[in-house]
């Protein structure tokens, strides 16, 4: 088997990548550029290719497979970015990653906490040696009533830890857990937008849930309210997100992902002039939190990426099945 990584990292990636290939006889090619039509002939002669969350259209993932790639390990766990039915057509198995849920929804958590204390306004003024604290008055999370959207690992992962906090907690998905309700009141999504100080996004991104946030819910929610993303930029409608904003409607928001990033997070931008209006408007916002899709970002989750891309990819090309097969 021959695996090809693009978007490899270097400075973390490739070493685990490297171990985990040795371990099971992989040939193991790489390169620190996207996957795209110009860069689509560096996997001439590979078996499986591993992506990064970019996107992978039908004519990209027909360049792939007439250059005899038959399996897409994504390194990410949402799929939304490749054109599933286009891989299915062309018989392209794909898999996709798993982690353990726990960064994820300490970031989240950190990300609440960010708003509610307004570290932003802290940290900054505090570089200009502004040590006032006018404007800096916070909110304890613990007498919050926080809402999370979607309660699979990630989610149920954020319940869990809130739990610990002494928040009211309020949750919305499609299939309610057991172990969730155990710690968190299932309720139908206006009542969650209506009652909650902090709302928190953990659901995949799906053609029914587009712009799940958009202005009918932004107008529901609170005035001060807090809206924490780390789940897909798809899920909120960006324009209602600016409009809301602009209105003086919630008091913070924090996103580690936006609408359309493609090209955008993992490259070095500096001193280019960056063609999202969407962004430089929300950054323009004192009280908007941008980071870059990081987090996942920790040592241990990137092992284990890098090992269910290995194991993903080995099992669609030995007709193996795996939970990590995108059926």
């Amino acid at each position: 088997m021959k695996l090809f990584v693009y978007a490899m990292r270097e400075y973390d990636e490739l070493g685990y990548f490297t171990e985990l290939c040795q371990e099971r006889g992989i040939e193991l090619g790489w390169s620190p550029k996207y996957a795209t039509m110009e860069t689509a002939d560096l996997a001439r002669g590979y078996d499986a290719v591993s992506v990064t969350p970019r996107t992978l259209d039908r004519p990209l993932l027909q360049r792939l497979h007439d250059l005899g790639v038959r399996a897409i390990s994504t390194r990410s766990i949402g799929i939304d970015h490749i054109d599933l039915a286009a891989a299915r057509e062309l018989g392209m198995g794909v898999s996709h990653t798993a982690y353990e849920p726990n960064s994820v929804a300490d970031y989240a958590i950190m990300l609440m906490m960010m708003c509610l204390r307004r570290m932003p306004q802290i940290v900054d003024r505090a570089r200009v040696q502004d040590y006032t604290l006018r404007g800096k008055l916070g909110r304890d999370i613990s007498h919050m009533t926080v809402g999370v959207i979607g309660t699979g690992r990630i989610g149920g992962c954020v319940v869990d830890h809130l739990a610990g906090f002494g928040s009211r907690l309020l949750a919305y998905d499609l299939f309610p857990k057991p172990a969730v309700a155990e710690k968190a009141t299932y309720v139908d999504l206006d009542t969650l937008l209506r009652e909650s100080d902090v709302i928190t996004l953990h659901a995949p991104a799906t053609a029914d849930n587009h712009h799940m946030i958009d202005a009918r819910a932004f107008g529901l929610m609170k005035d001060d309210a807090v809206l924490v993303n780390t789940a897909r930029g798809a899920l909120i409608d960006t324009d209602a997100l600016i409009d809301a904003m602009e209105a003086g409607k919630l008091s913070g928001v924090a996103l580690d992902l936006l609408e359309h990033e493609d090209g955008l997070y993992y490259n070095n931008r500096v001193g280019d002039v960056i063609a999202n209006r969407q962004m430089a408007i929300l950054r323009s916002f004192p009280n908007v939190i941008l980071t870059p899709h990081a987090a996942f970002y920790t040592d241990i989750d990137v092992r284990q990426m890098a090992e269910t891309v290995v194991e993903g990819a080995y099992a669609l090309l030995n007709g193996q099945d795996s939970y990590l097969i995108v059926k």
